[in-house]
């Protein structure tokens, strides 16, 4: 069964780094496009960066790069996001997605492309 959780939120002041870790179970992680997305109290949910199947391709929302650095660990089958330089307005819960076609090649943002979701890991950043 494909089950995604996410872990590593907590609270971190500004200027602080946090780790967030995927865990994919029930597939091949290293076949399908992986996304992290994020969602503050009365917002959409936004897509923050994602990594092609492959490792092919990465791609990051302008108001995190630079900061956020996206990885795989596939012998862990295992999605990372590195946050480094939080801000306040970095606050919110993070999801990771997965698109459930494999092999697609491509790495976007659209959160609509997205198939499966985890249940969440809340990031604050306050001083």
């Amino acid at each position: 069964q494909l089950q995604l959780v996410e872990s590593g939120g907590g609270l971190v002041q500004p200027g602080g780094s946090l780790r967030l870790s995927c865990v994919v179970s029930g597939v091949t992680l290293d076949s399908y496009t992986i996304g992290w997305f994020r969602q503050a109290p009365g917002k959409e949910r936004e897509g923050v960066s994602c990594i092609s199947d492959r490792r092919t391709i990465t791609n990051y929302a302008n108001s995190v790069k630079g900061r956020f650095t996206i990885s795989r660990d596939n012998a862990k089958n295992t999605v990372i996001l590195q946050m480094n330089s939080l801000k306040p307005e970095d606050a919110a819960v993070y999801y990771c997605a997965l698109h459930s076609r494999p092999y697609s090649s491509f790495c976007t943002l659209a959160r609509g492309r997205y198939d499966f979701w985890g249940p969440g890991t809340q990031v604050t950043v306050a001083s």
